[in-house]
């Protein structure tokens, strides 16, 4: 009669692991009050580190203009030969304090990620912390390379708006307007970037697998295309088929990397 292989595996030592791991959580437990306070404490450092950065980019603040005015036709004002107008007597110093504001912000993004996990790590199991770093330094690089490759397009959109009603009105462009349109244009390329990470992490907890990419891949290819044609707000033809290359080349990445990982 036929007999079936049995798991050898050692319930006394599977036993001795899941209490090691609850030493883990035991040894770094702390009470809500002090939670609160390191949660202050980061948040703190968090800010002081946006606050350095961004002084030193309101410091180089008319370099910084320069550069993401660049995409910026100079045919799109004939009254200030291409220059962004203000219309209010403050607006020129708010619009430098949000660009501080958001060039701080990108510099300090490796400092904030660094509290967030030094935060949330004492709660964490000694595997899931090894994982956890590699995520963040990938989020980061991830992040930036869409925001890269956002810049790169930026160009595309801002001279088909700036040139489509040229003819028929003296478009004045404020600079509050054009750095609103690019601070979203670049955000959502960065956030698009981050397809394969999030995808990744749904794959390592268990809620999605490589074999259902897979199979889902025509669907999933058709929504991406559709939503690269609203999440890039200009109507020319250049952005939305660079965003659909790069969403489809990142999904498709994420299936081989699930793969790799998840064996």
């Amino acid at each position: 009669m036929a007999t079936r292989n049995i798991d050898q595996q050692d319930p006394m030592a599977t036993a001795d692991d899941s209490n090691e791991e609850e030493e883990e959580l035991d040894d770094s437990s702390m009470s809500l009050v002090e939670h609160l306070e390191e949660l202050r404490w980061r948040v703190f450092k968090s800010l002081i580190a946006i606050v350095v950065f961004g002084i030193v980019a309101f410091i180089f603040r008319t370099q910084i203009m320069t550069f993401l005015t660049y995409p910026l036709p100079t045919t799109a004002d004939t009254l200030t030969k291409g220059k962004l107008i203000v219309t209010g007597l403050a607006e020129g110093f708010t619009v430098f304090l949000k660009l501080a504001f958001a060039a701080g912000f990108l510099g300090a993004l490796p400092v904030i990620l660094y509290q967030v996990w030094a935060f949330v790590s004492p709660g964490l199991y000694e595997r899931e912390k090894k994982n956890a770093v590699p995520f963040i330094f990938i989020g980061v690089v991830l992040f930036i390379a869409g925001i890269a490759l956002g810049f790169i397009v930026l160009r595309f959109p801002v001279q088909w708006l700036v040139n489509f009603a040229s003819n028929s009105f003296a478009e004045l462009v404020t600079a509050d307007s054009y750095f609103t349109f690019v601070a979203f244009f670049l955000l959502a390329f960065g956030i698009v970037f981050e397809i394969p990470l999030v995808l990744t992490f749904l794959a390592q907890i268990g809620l999605i697998t490589s074999r259902t990419l897979t199979r889902r891949r025509p669907t999933v290819h058709i929504g991406m295309w559709i939503a690269a044609t609203f999440l890039t707000p200009g109507a020319d033809i250049y952005s939305p088929i660079i965003l659909g290359i790069a969403m489809s080349f990142l999904f498709e990445l994420t299936i081989v990397f699930i793969k790799i990982t998840k064996h």
